[in-house]
Protein backbone atom coordinates (compact mmCIF):
# COMPACT_ATOMS: atom_id res chain seq x y z
CA UNK A 1 0.00 0.00 0.00
CA UNK A 2 1.55 3.25 -0.99
CA UNK A 3 -0.57 5.29 1.85
CA UNK A 4 0.12 4.81 5.95
CA UNK A 5 -2.76 4.54 7.21
CA UNK A 6 -1.62 5.67 10.77
CA UNK A 7 -5.43 6.67 12.78
CA UNK A 8 -6.84 3.87 15.37
CA UNK A 9 -9.47 1.76 14.45
CA UNK A 10 -12.77 0.27 15.80
CA UNK A 11 -14.80 -2.04 14.58
CA UNK A 12 -18.24 0.04 14.18
CA UNK A 13 -20.61 -2.65 14.23
CA UNK A 14 -18.75 -5.51 16.82
CA UNK A 15 -17.19 -2.46 18.70
CA UNK A 16 -14.64 -4.81 20.52
CA UNK A 17 -11.98 -5.34 17.75
CA UNK A 18 -9.16 -2.46 17.85
CA UNK A 19 -6.45 -4.39 16.33
CA UNK A 20 -7.13 -7.00 13.42
CA UNK A 21 -8.29 -5.52 9.89
CA UNK A 22 -7.72 -6.38 6.53
CA UNK A 23 -7.32 -2.98 4.35
CA UNK A 24 -8.98 -3.92 0.61
CA UNK A 25 -7.56 -1.46 -2.00
CA UNK A 26 -10.26 -0.27 -4.44
CA UNK A 27 -8.54 -0.78 -7.97
CA UNK A 28 -10.97 0.87 -10.71
CA UNK A 29 -11.52 -0.42 -14.36
CA UNK A 30 -14.01 1.92 -16.45
CA UNK A 31 -15.43 -0.38 -18.82
CA UNK A 32 -18.47 -0.21 -21.15
CA UNK A 33 -20.55 -3.88 -21.41
CA UNK A 34 -22.87 -5.27 -23.94
CA UNK A 35 -26.47 -4.81 -22.56
CA UNK A 36 -27.77 -8.14 -23.85
CA UNK A 37 -24.13 -10.50 -22.84
CA UNK A 38 -23.21 -8.47 -19.89
CA UNK A 39 -19.42 -8.91 -22.01
CA UNK A 40 -17.14 -6.35 -21.76
CA UNK A 41 -16.42 -4.48 -24.93
CA UNK A 42 -14.37 -1.53 -23.87
CA UNK A 43 -11.99 -0.69 -21.20
CA UNK A 44 -11.71 3.45 -20.61
CA UNK A 45 -8.01 4.54 -20.26
CA UNK A 46 -8.78 8.44 -21.22
CA UNK A 47 -12.67 9.19 -19.47
CA UNK A 48 -12.18 12.81 -20.55
CA UNK A 49 -13.10 11.46 -24.01
CA UNK A 50 -16.06 9.77 -22.61
CA UNK A 51 -18.68 12.40 -21.21
CA UNK A 52 -21.29 9.65 -20.56
CA UNK A 53 -18.87 8.52 -17.97
CA UNK A 54 -18.67 9.58 -14.79
CA UNK A 55 -15.47 9.34 -12.87
CA UNK A 56 -15.40 7.41 -9.89
CA UNK A 57 -15.33 8.98 -6.35
CA UNK A 58 -15.27 6.66 -4.08
CA UNK A 59 -12.68 5.68 -1.00
CA UNK A 60 -9.64 4.31 -1.97
CA UNK A 61 -9.69 1.65 0.43
CA UNK A 62 -12.29 -0.02 2.68
CA UNK A 63 -11.76 -1.95 5.84
CA UNK A 64 -12.74 -5.25 6.77
CA UNK A 65 -12.86 -6.01 10.45
CA UNK A 66 -10.90 -9.67 11.04
CA UNK A 67 -12.60 -10.36 13.96
CA UNK A 68 -16.34 -10.24 12.34
CA UNK A 69 -16.23 -9.55 9.33
CA UNK A 70 -18.19 -6.21 8.04
CA UNK A 71 -16.71 -4.03 5.67
CA UNK A 72 -17.19 -0.57 5.50
CA UNK A 73 -15.28 2.66 4.32
CA UNK A 74 -12.15 3.39 6.05
CA UNK A 75 -13.62 6.51 7.75
CA UNK A 76 -16.68 4.31 10.08
CA UNK A 77 -13.45 2.44 11.89
CA UNK A 78 -11.56 5.52 12.64
CA UNK A 79 -14.55 7.71 13.55
CA UNK A 80 -15.46 4.79 16.00
CA UNK A 81 -12.63 5.16 17.52
CA UNK A 82 -12.57 8.46 17.92
CA UNK A 83 -16.14 8.13 19.76
CA UNK A 84 -14.96 5.26 22.03
CA UNK A 85 -12.02 8.10 23.46
CA UNK A 86 -14.55 10.57 24.20
CA UNK A 87 -16.77 8.14 26.26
Amino acid sequence: MNTEHTSPYLCPSCKTNKTRFNLIEQVVTPVKKNPQTGEIVEEYEDLTSQPMHMQYRGPEIRVQCAACGVIEEEISFIKRAEYDKSS
